[in-house]
């Protein structure tokens, strides 16, 4: 499985890689994009099995990357991993598509929880 980590934190994507390998999901494909519009691009050429993404980010933001790839015919599941979790950014989220939402900081169990729910 590939699996695309998308965050313009270099720290916050090793974190998250980190994370994933904790979490029983190391020996995927792991990719990295800075932004999303480097991940939009990513995403058309690798077209990765699954997406976490951070929701602020300079260029494209996670949901605008979220709206990109649906507007572009991609269904592969989508989650948000960030800091800022309101009602209003979760419905946001879930009516564009995405299929988890883990708030940071999070542990390798909340990850794994969240993925075993967007993954079944």
């Amino acid at each position: 499985m590939k699996i695309l980590i998308v965050d313009d934190s270099k720290a916050m994507r090793m974190i998250v890689i980190r994370t994933l390998r904790q979490a029983g999901y190391g020996h995927h494909d792991l990719a990295e994009a800075t932004n999303g519009a480097e991940a939009l691009a990513a995403a058309r050429v690798a077209g990765p099995d699954l997406i976490l993404s951070d929701w602020n980010m300079p260029e494209m933001n996670g949901l605008q990357l979220l709206e990109g790839l649906r507007a572009e015919g991609y269904k592969g599941p989508f989650c948000f991993v960030t800091s800022e979790s309101t009602d209003d950014m979760k419905e946001r989220a879930f009516a564009a598509g995405a299929k988890a939402f883990v708030t940071k900081p999070f542990t390798p169990e909340a990850l794994a929880s969240a993925l075993g729910t967007v993954l079944s």
